[in-house]
C-alpha cells in the first residue's frame, strides 16, 4: 500500500520551519503537484507558503512560526487542546490515540504528544484511502476552526488546512437518502472529538499566553525553545507586534 503522498508533504509543512524543511520545500511542491490528490486551486494555495520557505531567513521564520502557533492555544496544533484544555480527559484520550498508532505500525518518540497535528496526518497518509478520510473528517471540524482563525491573520498555513479539509471531502459521495443503515459509530480514538465546543473553551482561554519554561524545552526542542524566548524578548521591547485575537 503505497503512502499519501499530499498528506505526507502537508504534514511537513505544518511542522516548525528547520533548514532541513527549506531544504526540503521544491520536493514537497513537486509531490503535491505528482500525487495528484489536490486540484489546482488547492495546489496554487500552497505555494505562497512553499516560496516563503524557501525564500525567506530562517530565523524569521522560526520566529513567526512560534507566534502563531506558541503564543496562544486558539491557534495550537495539537488537537484535544480544542477538545479537552487542561481537563483530565486529555490524558486518557492521549494513551487511546497512542495505541492506534501503535496498532497502526506508527513508532512516536515518548517526548511526542500524539495529537499533535503533523503527527495525526502523517500517521493517516499511511491509512487506506478511505479510512485517512474518515480520520480526517472526524477532526473537520478542529480544521475548519483553525483554518478560519489562520485566515483571519492572514497566515500563508491557512493553505494547508484548507488542503487538509479538501482531501477529508475529496472522495467523499452524496448521502444515499433511501439507505436505512444506521450511521457508523464513532472510533474509540475520535469519539472525544466530536463533542467538541470550541466557543465555550475560548471563553475560557481568552488567549491565555502559552508559557515557557524547561517543560517546553524538552517537549519542543532546544532550538524551538530559544525562538519561543526570542520572539518573547522581541514582543516585550514591541508590545504592538503581540498577535491580535
Amino acid at each position: 500500500m503505497a503512502d499519501n503522498l499530499t498528506l505526507k508533504a502537508l504534514s511537513r509543512l505544518l511542522l516548525y520551519p528547520e533548514a532541513a524543511l527549506q531544504d526540503a520545500a521544491p520536493h514537497l511542491a513537486e509531490a503535491l503537484t505528482e500525487d495528484g490528490r489536490l486540484d489546482a486551486p488547492t495546489r496554487l494555495g500552497l505555494m505562497p507558503l512553499l516560496r516563503s520557505l524557501t525564500g525567506e531567513d530562517l530565523y524569521d521564520l522560526q520566529e513567526a512560526y512560534v507566534s502563531l502557533f506558541d503564543r496562544t492555544r486558539r491557534l495550537s496544533l495539537h488537537l484535544f487542546e480544542h477538545v479537552h484544555g487542561e481537563s483530565r480527559d486529555r490524558g486518557q484520550a492521549m494513551v487511546d490515540l497512542a495505541a492506534l498508532y501503535t496498532q497502526g505500525g506508527l513508532a512516536i518518540d515518548a517526548n511526542e504528544l500524539p495529537d499533535f497535528l503533523p503527527l495525526f496526518l502523517e500517521f493517516a497518509a499511511t491509512r487506506p484511502e478511505a479510512e485517512a478520510q474518515a480520520l480526517l473528517a472526524d477532526v473537520d471540524h478542529i480544521l475548519a476552526t483553525l483554518e478560519e482563525r489562520l485566515n483571519a491573520r492572514g497566515s500563508l498555513y491557512a493553505a494547508v488546512l484548507t488542503a487538509v479539509r479538501h482531501l477529508a471531502g475529496a472522495e467523499a459521495e452524496a448521502p444515499d437518502t433511501s439507505a436505512t443503515a444506521p450511521a457508523p459509530a464513532p472510533t474509540p480514538h475520535t469519539e472525544d472529538l466530536t463533542a467538541l465546543d470550541l466557543n465555550a473553551l475560548d471563553k475560557e482561554w481568552e488567549e491565555t499566553a502559552v508559557t515557557f519554561g524547561p517543560g517546553d524545552a524538552a517537549s519542543c526542542g532546544v532550538d524551538r525553545f530559544r525562538t519561543q524566548l526570542r520572539a518573547a524578548q522581541r514582543d516585550a521591547r514591541h508590545p504592538a507586534r503581540q498577535p491580535a485575537a
